[in-house]
C-alpha cells in the first residue's frame, strides 16, 4: 500500500490543494527556509492551504552545511512553528548540494554529517513529538551525509513514468542499502512522491503516535564485521529478526533469539534466503543465498519495528 504526495516551493505558484486532495493526494510538503536567514515567500500560502485541505502536512529546510547548524535550525524552527504544533506535522532537511556546491564549500563528509546531526537534534527538540527526517540524494547517502536512523525521503526519477500508479508498480529504491520511507519519482509537472505507508498509517506515524511498521534494510555493513559476520554485535533488531525468522519457518534456534548476533542468527537467515529463492523462482546461487541478509529478502520478511 502506498500514499501520493507532492511537495512545493515559491517556485510553483498558488496551488488548488482541494483538487489536488480530490486527485489522491494525501501529503505534502512545503519550502519553509533556506540556510541561516532565507524564509520561501509562498511558505505561509502553501502550508496554510496543505492543512486546510486535510493533508498531512511537511516542512523542510535547505540545508548550507558550511553555516551555523544552530542559526539554520532556529531559521527553520521560527517559520514552521505557527503550523507545527498540534498537527500530523513531518520536518525535513533538504540536503544536497547546489550544483557548483556552493554550499558544501570547505565541508568534509565528517563535517556534513555532524552539521545535519546537529540540525535533526535542535529541530526534534523543538518538536519532540514529531519526526524529523531527511530528503537527500544517492551520493549524499553514499559519503555518509545521512545520520543514522532518520527517515528517509529520497529522490530517484523515472525515465518514462509521471503516474502515482505507474511509480507504485516500479521497484522501490534502496540507495546503499538504505529503504526510503518517502521516494520522489518525478519532478513533472510537480515534485511527486510515493509512501510506503497506507494514508491512516501515514496519519498516524505524522501525528507521532505510531511507527512504521517495519525496521528498515540497515544496510550490509550493519551485519558485517569486515567480511565476516558481525558475531557478538547487539541490536534490539536481531531479536525481532528471530522471531520473524522462526515465525515464517526458518528458525535454528536452540536457545533464543537475543539480542546477540550468534551463529543460529546466520544460519536461520540463509534458511530463509534459501526458502525465498525456491518460492519466488529467483535462481540465487553461492553468495547470494548466504550471510549478509540483502534488502531484497529483508524487505520480504518484514521484520517489525524495534
Amino acid at each position: 500500500m502506498t500514499t501520493f504526495g507532492i511537495d512545493v516551493s515559491d517556485y510553483q505558484g498558488p496551488q488548488d490543494w482541494n483538487a489536488h486532495k480530490k486527485d489522491g493526494v494525501a501529503f505534502a510538503s512545503a519550502k519553509a527556509s533556506e540556510g541561516e536567514h532565507g524564509r520561501d515567500a509562498r511558505f505561509d500560502s502553501h502550508i496554510s492551504g496543505i492543512i486546510k485541505a486535510g493533508m498531512v502536512a511537511g516542512a523542510y529546510h535547505f540545508a548550507w552545511p558550511n553555516q551555523d547548524p544552530a542559526a539554520e535550525a532556529a531559521n527553520y524552527i521560527g517559520a514552521v512553528a505557527p503550523y507545527a504544533h498540534a498537527q500530523p506535522f513531518v520536518h525535513w532537511l533538504d540536503l544536497e548540494p547546489y550544483n557548483d556546491r556552493r554550499n558544501y564549500q570547505g565541508r568534509s563528509d565528517t563535517q556534513i554529517l555532524a552539521w545535519a546531526t546537529q540540525w535533526l537534534t535542535a529541530v526534534r527538540t523543538a518538536f519532540p513529538a514529531q519526526y524529523v527526517g531527511v530528503y537527500t540524494s544517492a551520493d549524499d547517502i553514499a559519503h555518509g551525509h545521512l545520520p543514522a536512523g532518520a527517515p528517509l525521503w529520497y529522490p530517484r526519477y523515472l525515465s518514462s513514468s509521471h503516474t502515482y500508479a505507474e511509480a507504485a508498480q516500479a521497484t522501490w529504491p534502496t540507495p546503499s542499502g538504505r529503504t526510503p520511507l518517502f521516494w520522489q519519482f518525478t519532478g513533472s509537472p510537480l515534485d511527486r512522491s510515493l509512501c510506503s505507508m497506507s494514508a491512516d498509517s501515514l496519519h498516524s506515524w505524522a501525528a507521532g503516535t505510531v511507527s512504521p511498521a517495519f525496521e528498515p534494510y540497515p544496510g550490509r555493513a550493519f551485519f558485517l564485521k569486515g567480511d565476516q559476520p558481525a558475531y557478538g554485535k547487539r541490536s534490539p533488531i536481531f531479536t525481532a529478526m528471530g522471531k520473524r525468522l522462526v515465525a515464517v519457518g526458518c528458525g535454528r534456534y536452540h536457545v533464543g533469539p537475543s539480542p546477540t548476533l550468534g551463529q543460529a542468527d546466520v544460519t536461520s537467515y540463509e534458511a530463509f534466503q534459501r526458502q525465498y529463492n525456491s518460492t519466488h523462482h529467483k535462481g540465487w546461487t553461492g553468495s547470494a543465498l548466504k550471510w549478509p541478509p540483502g534488502p531484497e529478502t529483508w524487505n520480504a520478511l518484514k521484520v517489525p519495528k524495534s
